[in-house]
C-alpha cells in the first residue's frame, strides 16, 4: 500500500515553522514510516508529484506568488493546515498592513535609516512578484482545514497533529500543546 503524501511550503514568513518541524528530531524517522514527502523544502521536490493527504503552510500571503502557491496547495492537498501565527493572522509581515505599498517602498528603499540608494531607484523587475495591498492570512485566500497556532508551534504540536491525521485519529491536541500563556 502506498503511503500518504505530505507537502510543506513557506509563504511570507521566516521559515521558523519549518525549523520547528525539523525539531521533531529522531521522530522524523517514524514520520517517514507513515508518510512520503512530496513538494517541500524538506526533500527539495519543487512540484507536486500527485495528490497529497496533508499540506502544511507557514506564512501569510504578501504577494501574488504567495497566493498562487497557496491556491496550488489547496488544489493538491486533501487537508490543508495553517501552521504558525503568520499563516493564521499575518504575523510580523502584516505589520505593514497599516501602510500603503508606496510608504513601504519609500521606507525600505529610499528613506530608511540604513538605506544607501543615491540613485533613488525602486525595484521594478518584472520577475519580482507584485505585492498585495496587505498581508492576508491563509484562510482569507483559501479554505483551511486546521490551524496550529504559535510562533512557531512546538515540534510536539506538529508531531501530534500529523500523527493524528496520518493515522485517521481525531485531531484533538491537549491544551498544553496549544497554550501560550
Amino acid at each position: 500500500m502506498e503511503k500518504p503524501k505530505l507537502a510543506t511550503t513557506s509563504l511570507a514568513g521566516c521559515f521558523g515553522c519549518h525549523m520547528s518541524f525539523l525539531d521533531i528530531d529522531e521522530r522524523i524517522l517514524k514520520l517517514v514510516e507513515l508518510v512520503q514527502f512530496d513538494k517541500s523544502p524538506i526533500d527539495d521536490i519543487k512540484e507536486f508529484t500527485g495528490q497529497c493527504l496533508v499540506g502544511l503552510v507557514e506564512g501569510g500571503c504578501a504577494n501574488e506568488e504567495n497566493v498562487h502557491v497557496l491556491q496550488k496547495f489547496r488544489k493538491n492537498c486533501d487537508i490543508l493546515i495553517s501552521v504558525g501565527d503568520c499563516a493564521i493572522n499575518g504575523g510580523i509581515p502584516a505589520m505593514r498592513n497599516d501602510l500603503s505599498i508606496k510608504e513601504c517602498f519609500e521606507e525600505a528603499y529610499l528613506n530608511g535609516p540604513s538605506v544607501y540608494n543615491p540613485s533613488g531607484v525602486l525595484p521594478d523587475d518584472k520577475e519580482l512578484p507584485l505585492l498585495l495591498d496587505k498581508v492576508y492570512p491563509c484562510h482569507e485566500v483559501v479554505k483551511i482545514d486546521y490551524h496550529l497556532p504559535g510562533c512557531p508551534p512546538s515540534a510536539d504540536t506538529l508531531w501530534e497533529a500529523l500523527v493524528a491525521l496520518l493515522t485517521n485519529k481525531p485531531l484533538e491536541l491537549p491544551y498544553e500543546l496549544i497554550k501560550y500563556d
